[in-house]
């Protein structure tokens, strides 16, 4: 959840790590803090609040030192505020470590680190573990790097961790198991963080550790990489960067999220690019078809995910049982993991995370793993630890998302997931030849409509005006628009803090319909494909107990357009594809009444864009 920054070099590191905190906020912006070197003295600086608020403080206070580390919080342990503020000193005050994860035996450690002296300032995990660090050194007289290993190899739980030590001033010690890390290479220079975006201008080269993994980090040295269970030597691959410093920048918009709504033609296109030839009735998908067996033979698919990504793969679940007839079941990773699922060596695994490091779904892929069944993994970032995990998989390609909520992530999800079932279909043969060539065409189309789309914004932001400041809002959708009625809900949820809740449109007389008066606006997707004739008698439904409808609907509609108060168009695509258009206004509606209320669009409160702990 949290971001962490470091650099070790012959720049000056304290606007390096400024800048590089500035970029990981997305993880968590409660507090925040940084630490520099200069060769004599330590100097901290943190405080509660962004990254913004740190900078003003900390701009005089931080010396011109060559080495440097700073986090940005989502709190855990310890409320957010200057004290729980990373990073974290010693006793000594000769240790500062920066951590991003969960320590979980931290309270046993903390009692007995008391009882031989030590005193606690802050109420984090984090402190206790930087002081087991120091009293293992202390005790057993050891270099950093082998203090830090003891140390990981007595803790229980996640961590991201740089630590540095006053007496080893020329390097910095960085370990991870659960939670990213990337240590970027540049000439007699190292760079680490969360992810690649803090150092993308200074290196194109990167190391990736991967979990239970320890680095020693010195400037002109090679990076020495070990493993943390054995100490075993681990030989270092260094993967060059696939992402450029203007996919991060706003590039003219006021928010990264508005950004990253109004990219999805172009991403989605570039999703389906050298997958999708459509001309010659081809997909072909690497992933897929070095293990097309596994899929053929599957008796059943379970997809687990979180989040957006859970409504991708409810989607995906209505397509792949419509297209290739079979059986889908999807399941929160955040439960499956804890449930005892039943999971069989024929059963196909597929695993969707935007990050590729949302710590539930990797967890639930293991358990899946150690069941014998073939998992496949849908992420964006390439390099990730589901990436790695995962039997096989299928990026993306939406390029960085640095908008909390999920805009582009989701769409094209849909759209990897859409070509596998496609594939499949054509393999066995649920899919005549011409309906497979059909939708090849019309996913060949999507981007075109998906920007046509684009131009509701300007109806979304005049009907935003008239709903602000309503406290509750309802979503209906059916068939394969329901997932996009949840979708919708949530983002409105996430930045808007309005609540608002996705239902089946038919499910509204089961409970919903008593919360409909006069007051309460009711969100319908309602495109002309799919179930049309019903969803048309549900909004009847709403229209007579005085609900005040807004409803999305394919362009020349006539039939929604005499019941809703206000009606958005979008252009006409197959019901399957549907979801891919339809979700379009209801991004485009949820940013503007975030906007209009003075909530920061891309930072929701209590939020993380990584949700790297359980």
């Amino acid at each position: 959840m949290c971001g962490i920054v470091g650099y070790i070099g012959h720049r000056e590191a304290y606007p390096i790590v400024i800048k590089g905190l500035k970029r990981l906020e997305y993880r968590g912006y409660d507090s925040a803090g940084v630490m520099t070197y200069d060769g004599d003295s330590i100097s901290v600086c943190k405080t509660k609040g962004k990254v913004v608020d740190l900078e003003a403080k900390s701009e005089k206070e931080c010396n011109k030192g060559s080495i440097g580390m700073g986090h940005t919080r989502w709190a855990t342990h310890g409320v957010p505020n200057d004290v729980n503020s990373h990073p974290h000193i010693s006793n000594s005050g000769e240790l500062v470590i920066i951590h991003n994860g969960i320590i979980e035996n931290y309270a046993p450690l903390k009692e007995e680190l008391i009882k031989r002296g030590y005193s606690f300032k802050s109420d984090t995990d984090t402190e206790v573990l930087v002081n087991l660090i120091e009293e293992i050194q202390k005790n057993e007289n050891l270099k950093l790097g082998k203090a830090v290993q003891v140390a990981l190899n007595q803790v229980v739980g996640a961590y991201a961790i740089a630590v540095f030590d006053k007496k080893k001033p020329d390097e910095i010690v960085a370990a991870r198991l659960g939670s990213p890390l990337a240590i970027g290479v540049g000439e007699g220079e190292y760079f680490i963080a969360s992810d690649a975006s803090p150092f993308i201008e200074y290196t194109a080269n990167a190391v990736y550790l991967e979990d239970g993994e320890i680095a020693i980090i010195k400037k002109d040295k090679p990076l020495k990489v070990r493993k943390i269970a054995n100490d075993a030597p681990v030989d270092t691959y260094i993967q060059e960067l696939q992402m450029n410093l203007e996919q991060i920048e706003k590039g003219g918009y006021e928010h990264f999220m508005l950004k990253e709504i109004y990219e999805q033609p172009s991403v989605i296109k570039d999703t389906y690019r050298g997958r999708l030839l459509a001309d010659k009735g081809i997909i072909q998908m690497a992933g897929v078809e070095d293990n097309i067996e596994k899929f053929l033979n599957a008796k059943r698919i379970i997809i687990i995910a979180c989040g957006t990504s859970w409504h991708a793969g409810l989607v995906a679940e209505y397509i792949f049982e419509e297209f290739a007839r079979i059986s889908v079941e999807v399941e929160y990773a955040s439960e499956f993991r804890y449930r005892n699922p039943i999971i069989n060596s024929d059963d196909v695994v597929i695993a969707i995370s935007q990050s590729g490091e949302t710590a539930d779904t990797m967890a639930a892929i293991k358990l899946a793993k150690e069941a014998g069944a073939f998992v496949f993994g849908v992420c964006n970032v390439v390099g990730s630890s589901i990436s790695r995990e995962t039997h096989a998989g299928a990026y993306t390609h939406a390029g960085p998302e640095i908008g909390v909520a999920s805009t582009k992530a989701f769409t094209t999800q849909i759209t990897v997931l859409t070509m596998i079932a496609l594939r499949l279909a054509k393999a066995k043969g649920t899919l005549s030849y011409s309906d497979f060539h059909r939708y090849l065409l019309e996913l060949e189309l999507i981007p075109e409509k998906v920007n046509d789309a684009l131009g509701t914004n300007a109806i979304a932001e005049e009907i935003a005006g008239t709903f602000k400041d309503v406290s509750n809002c309802l979503y209906l959708g059916r068939g394969y628009n329901f997932p996009v009625a949840l979708e919708g809900a949530l983002k409105l949820k996430e930045i808007s803090y309005i609540h608002a809740e996705g239902y089946p449109a038919a499910e509204m007389k089961h409970g919903p319909i008593a919360l409909i008066d006069e007051e309460m606006p009711v969100i319908v997707v309602a495109p002309i494909q799919g179930h049309y004739d019903k969803i048309v008698s549900n909004i009847q439904e709403i229209k007579s107990r005085s609900g005040r409808i807004i409803a999305i609907v394919t362009k020349g509609d006539t039939e929604v357009r005499k019941l809703a108060d206000y009606v958005i168009e979008i252009p006409e695509t197959s019901d399957a594809l549907s979801p891919l258009i339809t979700t379009i206004p209801l991004q485009l509606l949820s940013y503007h009444i975030a906007v209009l209320r003075g909530c920061n669009v891309d930072q929701p409160r209590n939020l993380a864009k990584s949700v790297t702990v359980e």
